[in-house]
């Protein structure tokens, strides 16, 4: 491309007014896109920024920039990510460019180099640092939060928003985002709590994706080059749906539709592959692979092979040899030699990061997983594969939104190696190519806080704060930013019926006497009709009231009113307005203040239980604020209430099981009895106590203890082998892991809360902190 003189000097200007983006660009083999580019520029120039951009569009370039510039100017930045296994994968990808000395790795039960310039950590580590005034975020000048949507995660997503209003403001804030259809009201918000922030969205994929319905064996574009819905598809379906003569039982029958290794190897025909398989059920799953070995499907050649048996013995060495067939370890490694794998959350960590490995290498070449996959992993694939649109929420089958299909087929197309991503739906006779053209062509993903203060927040903020900075902090959640804009809306409609009503009254007044009067009358009628018709107990005291106002009706002035139907026809739209008004305005009471009222409900329940005293915490309140979880009031009135201490170890371990364990059905379970019976009882009058503060402060009331994994706890405490605890369980091995590694960090939460429990929890974590929980390492 030719430039004039003057616009040659303008980009060397423009260039040179950056030099260190320059030479961190420059360190590249591939040029930086624009969006890349902007993001550091805004770093260089001392602001915050917001990047969001569709997965696999490299924004973590501009995190990694932020780590670039601590280490030149000698200060600090921390990478936090949501999950471990993001943290070990940053933490690997640091070291390899910037050596071990200088990162260092944070992850709850993992702390390497913790004093580093660079420290990767998890998003609570952060957080809790905040909050105990660490001496670790001295001269701390970077902060990246990788995923930052994350914030709308129900459980987890306040930590984010804490993090990003209580950093001291000398810190820059890398916000990296998926694409969200309300960046600029985030960033807006970011601008708020964090100062001048840049806001950069790009829209744009590196790598083009296109879409498709396999219907039967026909692999079909979903819009043809205009982006219209194909005609060839519709077709198709209409003349499917003709098939059905019209009894409402007859269902249309449509093609024979392919097995799950029929469409691997169809994908493998076509050069589809390597392809993600989205499939919502763990157990469908971990089918599909059957299925696959089944058919005889192999995807590898033998040098393959040679490398994934390496990688395998590798990452699975330190298990115990008694352990492999529960842990179905032999059907997974065919699987893998073949090429195909399952992917949840179901599975041992150790055999998702090694799925994980061998896929991102390009060995495993197919993989059936659950939405998790879509979560943060660095794991781009050429095909992805949604089988169905629908999927179960623990309460009934729901349609996948906008925003999650956009998430799943986000992971096709492999910068640097595909030309493009391909998106299959299967065909299937509940599926409505309308409804698919719909949902493939909405890019709405907005980004809705979750946040809402705990008990442990609360008595956090107070304590380094004091009760009114506390309660002004948490107005400036985004949670109260967005509640505040919705109000502005419902502000603005309210006036606008305001003086539609008004109009209303104007033109239904009457010359004779006080038409709204009247009309307010006739309505208060219509009213107590519907309550004597509903209800029988009211029936006589309303028929009475019914007479008493007719008789002051027919008395009223405007009764004898020859317009008095035409006054009322006004009169009555004036009042289905004024009620659409007091709806209005009931929202807008709800939506003010919101969360400082939640905190004012809060602190009446920490006044009444003991943990203010003079609106200064107790010793109780600063217990409290070590203990971090859903249910941290119930795991400290517990402490309180003695409950742990006349418990064994593993007593202990079996007990506090209810705090972290959530059950995945409604069966009531059984429970030990003795020590283990008595305890569970306490904590359940304990949990009554809470429940009915909560019901009589109008708080939500937290999740209630579950007894559900008290049984498996108690045997691997007592020594069991793993075989033996999931022996007639139905317990997964990665719930069993990951509920054990919850129980290992409430364990040392409790260590550091109450020093005289001390030697139980030591000897308790000993128990437990073995064999298969230790080797799942730092990636539950």
């Amino acid at each position: 491309m030719n430039l004039s003189p003057a616009e040659s000097f303008a980009l060397h200007k423009k260039r040179n007014a950056f030099p260190k983006t320059l030479a961190f660009a420059d360190s590249f083999p591939f040029p930086l896109d624009e969006f890349q580019i902007s993001g550091c520029n805004a770093l260089e120039n001392g602001k915050g920024v917001l990047v969001a951009a569709p997965t696999g569009a490299g924004k973590t370039i501009v995190g990694e920039f932020a780590v670039e510039l601590a280490i030149q100017s000698k200060t600090k930045c921390f990478y936090t990510t949501p999950i471990k296994a993001l943290s070990n994968q940053k933490f690997s990808e640091l070291v390899a460019r910037y050596g071990e000395s200088k990162v260092g790795l944070l992850t709850g039960d993992t702390s390497i180099n913790s004093e580093a310039e660079i420290v990767v950590m998890t998003t609570e580590v952060l957080r809790n640092m905040i909050y105990s005034n660490s001496s670790t975020i001295s001269r701390l000048k970077y902060v990246v939060m990788d995923e930052v949507h994350y914030l709308a995660d129900k459980f987890r997503g306040a930590v984010w928003e804490e993090i990003l209003i209580h950093l001291p403001d000398s810190v820059q804030v890398v916000s990296l985002s998926a694409t969200v259809s309300n960046a600029e009201e985030f960033g807006e918000w970011l601008q708020t709590v964090r100062g001048d922030t840049e806001i950069i969205v790009s829209e744009i994929r590196p790598v083009p994706l296109y879409q498709h319905v396999l219907f039967g064996n026909r692999l079909i574009d979903l819009f043809d080059e205009n982006m219209k819905l194909s005609p060839e598809l519709t077709k198709l379906e209409r003349d499917t749906y003709k098939q059905v003569r019209g009894n409402w039982r007859d269902k249309p029958k449509g093609p024979k539709v392919l097995s799950r290794a029929e469409i691997i190897e169809k994908l493998n025909r076509e050069g589809m592959l390597p392809a993600i398989t989205f499939i919502f059920s763990r157990k469908a799953c971990d089918a599909a692979v059957k299925q696959c070995l089944q058919s005889g499907i192999r995807l590898t050649n033998e040098k393959d092979r040679e490398i994934i048996r390496a990688i395998v013995a590798r990452n699975i060495g330190n298990l115990a040899q008694e352990d492999l067939v529960v842990l179905g370890y032999y059907e997974w490694f065919e699987g893998l030699e073949r090429g195909i794998a399952s992917h949840h959350a179901g599975l041992l960590p150790a055999f998702k990061t090694t799925v994980e490995e061998l896929f991102q290498r390009g060995l495993v070449k197919a993989i059936f997983a659950t939405e998790t996959l879509a979560l943060g992993i660095n794991m781009p694939a050429r095909t992805v594969v949604l089988e169905k649109l629908s999927k179960w929420n623990g309460e009934g089958h729901v349609a996948i939104s906008a925003g999650e299909y956009t998430q799943l087929t986000g992971r096709a197309g492999r910068r640097g190696i595909d030309i493009e991503g391909n998106a299959v739906i299967l065909w299937n006779n509940d599926l409505d190519s309308n409804s698919v053209g719909g949902l493939a062509s909405t890019r709405t993903y907005p980004l809705k806080s979750s946040f809402k203060p705990t008990y442990n927040m609360s008595v956090n903020l107070i304590s380094q704060f004091g009760s009114e900075k506390a309660r002004s902090s948490l107005e400036s959640s985004l949670a109260q930013f967005q509640a505040d804009k919705a109000v502005v809306g419902l502000a603005k409609q309210i006036r606008k019926n305001e003086k539609a009503r008004d109009e209303l009254f104007v033109e239904s007044a009457c010359h004779l006497g006080d038409f709204v009067d009247y009309s307010q009358m006739r309505a208060d009628i219509k009213k107590l009709e519907v309550i004597s018709k509903r209800d029988r107990r009211r029936r006589v005291d309303a028929e009475e009231e019914i007479a008493s106002i007719r008789k002051r009706l027919k008395n009223h002035p405007s009764h004898a009113c020859p317009d008095r139907e035409n006054h009322a026809r006004f009169s009555e739209r004036a009042q289905r307005l004024q009620r659409e008004i007091d709806g209005l305005s009931e929202r807008i009471n709800s939506r003010t203040n919101v969360i400082a009222k939640r905190f004012d409900r809060i602190k009446i329940i920490l006044d009444d239980l003991g943990y203010r005293k003079k609106g200064e915490l107790s010793e109780a309140g600063r217990m409290l604020a070590k203990i971090y979880g859903e249910t941290d009031l119930l795991i400290s009135e517990s402490i309180r209430e003695g409950v742990f201490e006349q418990l064994s170890a593993v007593d202990l371990v079996t007990v506090i099981s209810c705090f972290v364990y959530e059950s995945r059905s409604e069966e009531s379970s059984k429970v030990p009895r003795g020590d283990v019976g008595v305890a569970l009882g306490k904590i359940s009058k304990i949990y009554g106590k809470i429940y009915n503060l909560e019901n009589e402060h109008n708080l939500e009331p937290m999740r209630a203890p579950d007894f559900g994994f008290c049984w498996p706890a108690q045997r691997w405490a007592s020594g069991h082998s793993l075989t033996s605890v999931l022996k007639d369980d139905d317990l997964t091995v990665g719930d069993f892991v990951r509920n054990m590694k919850q129980i290992v960090d409430l364990l040392r939460q409790l260590r550091g809360a109450i020093k005289e429990l001390e030697p139980l929890i030591d000897s308790a974590l000993l128990k437990i902190d073995r064999g298969v929980v230790v080797y799942a390492g730092a990636a539950v």
